[in-house]
């Protein structure tokens, strides 16, 4: 039975990393105008389905880290009480911030598990050398790498865009506008249409671009690397965050490791499609205001650092490198949302305290109640 309760744990916390991570690799899509809402969510979906997949192959070293091993004793790690509480305690604390729209590291909610339930089981004996520099190290500079390299590529990526001679120029939205029968002059003109213009300000409105690059129309061919890089990133989220949860099932040994990815693979495309919506109002409006190529370098960027963690083993929150990403093109732009990036520092540095009290108590309920 408490396997079969670590299993539910899992599959639970997969369906909430689904939910509070699916939509940040096409959160610039939606929000800079390029892609709509539900687009974009499927283009995230099917990416990051196709990532958890091909994790099977290329990540194997993040299945052993995340298994816990070499940070508690091996006796401990084998225990289903200890997986237990770790699975629930994270699944419980990114699930609560995704009820209040906080993009947070799932990453960061394990690793705070971990060292909860860990400091019950073996008090001091928690290897902290490991949790600094295979965990800690790799969370802490993701993020600052992320904003440094989104300000640095974007600036270089606007010089280029200048010096091929492509402008960037605001578009003027007309549209139909009914004139109510009481400001009519006459009944005649109540029932037709009058043109309005209005003036807003210039980050309420849509930039787009002039000219050709390579032969190619700059707007068209910005948009298509625009997709591409969203899909990229998606399907680098799924690399690199499903071995981690698939580390948690190696105790069960249910089933064999191809069917535990593909049940977690589906259950993250489930907790993506269904509850998305409110982390990817935050990504998307609140932080920074993108345009068309500012969206794409932030993917880019995102997507190059995941790819290089995956490969090396290191396990980087894809939510901290995508906001750090648009937080430094939004410090170029002028549009950075500081107060905003604030709020989510703070539901960052709660995460892991959070979590690690939550695994403590769980792991303590069930190892008396055991006894």
């Amino acid at each position: 039975m408490l396997l079969v309760l670590l299993f539910l744990a899992v599959v639970l916390l997969t369906y909430s990393n689904g939910a509070n991570d699916n939509f940040k690799g096409v959160a610039t899509l939606w929000g800079s105008g390029t892609l709509g809402y539900k687009p974009a969510l499927v283009l995230a979906t099917v990416s990051t389905f196709a990532g958890s997949v091909c994790s099977y192959f290329f990540a194997a070293e993040l299945i052993k880290n995340f298994s816990g091993k070499g940070l508690v004793p091996d006796e401990v790690i084998g225990s289903a009480a200890f997986v237990l509480a770790v699975a629930l305690a994270a699944g419980i604390t990114v699930l609560l911030a995704t009820r209040f729209g906080f993009p947070i590291s799932t990453t960061h909610g394990l690793v705070g598990a971990l060292v909860g339930a860990g400091l019950v089981a073996v008090g001091t004996a928690v290897n902290f050398a490991k949790l600094g520099t295979t965990f800690f190290l790799p969370l802490i500079l993701g993020p600052v790498l992320a904003v440094g390299l989104g300000a640095l590529v974007y600036v270089l990526f606007r010089q280029g865009r200048r010096a091929a001679g492509i402008t960037e120029e605001s578009c003027v939205c007309v549209g139909d506008v009914w004139v109510p029968a009481a400001s009519a002059p006459t009944a005649a003109f109540t029932a037709l249409p009058t043109l309005q213009a209005g003036v807003s300000t210039q980050a309420e409105c849509q930039n787009l671009y002039q000219g050709t690059f390579i032969g190619l129309n700059f707007q068209p061919l910005i948009n298509n690397l625009h997709y591409a890089s969203a899909a990229t990133m998606s399907f680098a989220r799924g690399l690199n965050d499903t071995p981690k949860l698939v580390g948690l099932l190696l105790v069960c040994k249910f089933f064999a490791m191809p069917v535990n990815v593909l049940i977690l693979a589906v259950a993250m495309a489930v907790g993506g499609w269904l509850n998305a919506k409110k982390v990817a109002d935050t990504m998307s409006k609140k932080i920074s205001k993108l345009n068309h190529g500012q969206g794409f370098t932030a993917n880019f960027i995102t997507s190059l650092l995941v790819i290089v963690a995956s490969k090396f083993g290191l396990p980087v929150s894809t939510t901290h490198v995508s906001v750090g990403s648009i937080y430094g093109i939004g410090l170029v732009n002028g549009t950075a949302n500081s107060r905003e990036i604030a709020k989510i520092g703070l539901s960052w540095l709660l995460t892991l305290p959070v979590a690690a009290l939550l695994s403590a108590l769980l792991y303590a309920g069930i190892r008396a109640a055991g006894q």
